[in-house]
């Protein structure tokens, strides 16, 4: 193993969601000050660490994968920790599926990380050491003032709180991660003044449940306020997304807020996860499906150009062919712009796998394709709709003589691209006339308007 005479090295592999690689730029800024130096090879770093993902079977499988990788070509003297969801979820088990793991810190303590070395340094026998406390209250505002974002490119991830208080009955989130903890809001400002100055141009605001914000501090309207807090701090910030909003708290003030403020993109991200009461009352999930057509109403009139994503859950247990039927009469009728659709996931530690009724393998996969062929032709119209409009776009990457970005419509990894001849400036908005439309993405060529005209992001520069 190559050593570093001067620094010591540590390489990070993150897994899971972008919340996760909040974490994991967090811990990388704290063994970056406490003289770790960043390696994007494993053989030639003292310290391994992989921040899992334990949420449903296949990512916890994706993380053990990756750790029996990394412990089978592990040198002597190198450590390798797992750190994370996985980690805090299954606790010392994971020791056993991973042969050779000297450390396991859990998702509630990743600000520990440090000291958590240090510990496994003087460690008198070559046993794993474990750091998972269950007390969470602590997450969100002991952060040894470390920076809550993730970069990427002219984007980054804002955490504005971890963990989750509600009762969903398919979702080990609330063990793993605990009961909300919001981040005080001055923090959550200077941050995005300092990723403003760093010449970030859209933040993303993310949490377990955005709308929740605040909850535990006694504030009404918390994300409502934060958003006009933020909007007031930088207001020369083009782009600010909001992810991740519960059913039934998407109240008229946040609505009002967004609509106000050219800002906040025309988009939102509402996981409703299905349509029928049965099945929602089944998920533990807000059944008041009225409450969904009055706030797309609400969305769609005070901002016609909004974008809406959804995800949705097919073959959970004791779903019939009828509620299935409800389902996509449901979709077919909102018209979402964007759907992702997924089968059951089987999760024992949570009350979903008390319900003896089950779907099998195969209807779960049916509904599946059957829904997303459905959404396709939707996703496709709306697209089209598109076609002949000038829109702002981030550019993300270039390569082969073609430049791909996001339009306002379009979240990092989840949503599409728009695919624009020619080698563009990597993250700067560019305005870009929309030409040709698939099912996921767009395409058009860049148009002369003066960068100026893109500050107010969420504007329709033309049709």
């Amino acid at each position: 193993m190559k050593k570093d005479k001067q620094k010591e090295r540590f390489y990070l592999l993150s897994l899971g969601c972008s919340k996760n690689a909040v974490d994991s730029e967090s811990m990388a800024s704290l063994l970056g000050d406490a003289g770790f130096e960043d390696s994007s090879d494993p053989a030639e770093a003292q310290v391994i660490v992989v921040n899992t993902c334990g949420f449903i079977g296949p990512a916890r499988k994706e993380s053990i994968a990756a750790l029996r990788d990394l412990a089978e070509s592990k040198e002597p003297g190198q450590l390798l920790i797992a750190a994370g969801c996985l980690a805090q979820r299954v606790g010392p088990s994971l020791a056993k599926s991973v042969p050779g793991l000297d450390g396991i810190i859990g998702t509630r303590r990743w600000m520990d990380i440090v000291p958590f070395i240090n510990d496994l340094r003087q460690r008198s026998k070559p046993h794993p050491l474990y750091h998972l406390p269950t007390e969470a209250k602590t997450v969100g505002r002991d952060e040894k003032g470390v920076l809550r974002a993730a970069v990427y490119g002219g984007s980054a991830y804002l955490k504005i709180s971890d963990g989750c208080r509600r009762p969903c009955a398919f979702c080990a989130i609330p063990q793993i991660k605990g009961t909300i903890v919001s981040r005080p809001s001055d923090r959550i400002i200077s941050e995005a003044r300092e990723l403003r100055d760093a010449g970030v141009n859209e933040i993303i605001i993310i949490s377990q449940d955005s709308t929740d914000y605040g909850h535990d501090l006694g504030l009404k309207n918390g994300l409502s306020n934060l958003l006009n807090d933020i909007v007031a701090a930088v207001p020369d910030l083009p782009w600010i997304r909001i992810m991740y909003a519960y059913p039934g708290y998407v109240t008229d003030e946040l609505i009002e807020t967004m609509a106000k403020n050219p800002q906040i993109l025309p988009y939102l991200d509402i996981p409703l996860q299905h349509s029928h009461w049965e099945t929602l009352k089944r998920m533990r999930r807000p059944a008041n499906v009225e409450w969904v057509h009055r706030t797309i109403k609400k969305l769609r009139h005070a901002m016609p150009e909004i974008a809406i994503r959804t995800t949705f859950i097919v073959g959970y247990p004791g779903e019939t062919d009828e509620e299935f039927a409800d389902l996509k009469n449901f979709v077919e009728e909102l018209r979402f712009d964007r759907v992702g659709v997924f089968p059951y996931s089987y999760e024992s530690s949570t009350p979903s796998s008390t319900i003896s009724w089950r779907v099998s393998e195969e209807i779960k996969e049916n509904r599946q394709v059957e829904l997303m062929e459905l959404q396709q032709q939707i996703s496709l119209e709306q697209n089209q709709s598109q076609v002949g409009r000038i829109l702002p776009v981030l550019i993300e990457g270039y390569g082969d003589g073609l430049s791909l970005g996001r339009s306002y419509r379009d979240a990092p990894e989840v949503d599409g691209m728009v695919i624009v001849p020619g080698e563009l400036p990597v993250g700067e908005l560019v305005p870009i006339r929309i030409d040709g439309a698939m099912v996921y993405d767009l395409m058009g060529v860049p148009d002369h308007i003066p960068s100026s005209t893109l500050i107010a992001a969420n504007t329709i520069l033309g049709s």
